[in-house]
C-alpha cells in the first residue's frame, strides 16, 4: 500500500534570510507533518533588518507553478502569502477558481516587520474584493485589518466585531491577531463564519525581537492542521499552540542584527 504525504502549497515571496516568506512556510509546513510545495511570486531582497527591493515574477509564470503543482502533486490546503500588485491578485484568483479546494488560508501581507510595504496601494481593494472572498481564514494582524477595513482598531475588546466584519457576511472566517497591541497579556480572536462563534486564543507576550515571519508562519500552520482534516477550531488552537512555542523557543537566539525568526523547529532541535 503506498503512503500519501498531506500537501501543502504555498504561494508567496522568497526571503534569502530565510525567516519569512516561502521559506518559512516550508519550514513550517515540515514541522507540522506536511510535504510542502510552492509558487514564488516574488524574489525579495531582504534580511532581519528591513527590505531592500523586491523583484516581481512574471504574473503568467505565478500562474504556471501554481498549475503545475496542482495539476501533478494536488494540494490538501493551500496558503497564500505576499501578492504585490492587483494583476497578480487576479490571476491568483482566477488560476485557482479552476481548482476545488476549500482549504484556503489567506495572509493578507501588506506590510514587512521593518515596516517596508510589501503591496501597492492600488491593489489592497482588489484584495479585498476579489480573492479574500474565496478564502476558508483570513489571518490579518491589527495594521492589515485597520486597512482592509478603513478604520483604527484601539483594544482587544473591539477585536470581536472587527473580525466579524471582515468575514465577508459570515462568508471567511477571520483568525484576528493581537500582536501589536499593548499589554503582557495577548488574545487572538477567531471567528468561525460556518458556525457563527467565537474563539478566544490568549497567550503572554515573550519579550522578544525575534518575531521575523511570525504572521507566515501562523497562517501556515493553520493551512498544515487543516490538511490533516482538523476540524476548524482545532487547526486553529493546534497552530496557535505551535505559533507560541516557536516564539518561546526562538527567543533566546542571535540571528541577524535586526528581528530575529521564530524557531520552527522546536520539537526536533534545540
Amino acid at each position: 500500500m503506498k503512503k500519501y504525504h498531506k500537501r501543502v502549497l504555498t504561494i508567496a515571496g522568497s526571503d534569502p534570510s530565510g525567516g519569512v516568506g516561502i521559506q518559512a512556510d516550508l519550514k513550517t509546513f515540515s514541522a507540522c507533518g506536511c510535504y510542502g510545495a510552492t509558487a514564488i511570486t516574488a524574489v525579495v531582497d531582504e534580511n532581519t533588518v528591513g527590505v531592500t527591493g523586491v523583484h516581481p515574477v512574471p504574473v503568467s509564470f505565478v500562474s504556471g507553478q501554481i498549475r503545475s503543482v496542482l495539476d501533478d502533486i494536488g494540494a490538501d490546503a493551500i496558503k497564500i502569502g505576499m501578492l504585490h500588485s492587483f494583476e497578480l491578485i487576479l490571476a491568483v484568483k482566477e488560476t485557482l477558481s479552476t481548482y476545488r479546494i476549500r482549504n484556503i488560508v489567506l495572509d493578507p501581507i501588506m506590510v514587512a516587520t521593518s515596516g517596508d510595504p510589501l503591496l501597492q496601494a492600488e491593489a489592497i481593494q482588489t484584495l479585498q474584493t476579489e480573492l479574500l472572498p474565496m478564502a476558508r481564514v483570513i489571518t490579518p494582524n491589527i495594521p492589515e485589518a485597520e486597512l482592509l477595513l478603513g478604520k483604527k482598531i484601539h483594544c482587544q475588546e473591539e477585536l470581536e466585531v472587527r473580525a466579524q466584519e471582515l468575514s465577508f457576511n459570515r462568508s471567511v472566517s477571520v483568525l484576528l491577531k493581537a500582536g501589536h497591541l499593548t499589554g503582557e497579556e495577548l488574545t487572538d480572536i477567531f471567528y468561525n463564519a460556518e458556525t457563527d462563534e467565537i474563539l478566544s486564543l490568549p497567550s503572554w507576550r515573550v519579550h522578544t525581537n525575534n518575531t521575523h515571519g511570525t504572521g507566515c508562519t501562523f497562517s501556515s500552520a493553520v493551512a498544515s492542521f487543516l490538511a490533516h482534516q482538523l476540524p476548524l477550531n482545532e487547526a486553529v488552537r493546534r497552530a496557535k499552540e505551535y505559533m507560541a512555542q516557536a516564539i518561546a523557543a526562538g527567543a533566546d537566539y542571535q540571528i541577524g542584527k535586526g528581528n530575529g525568526p521564530v524557531h520552527h523547529f522546536f520539537r526536533f532541535w534545540e
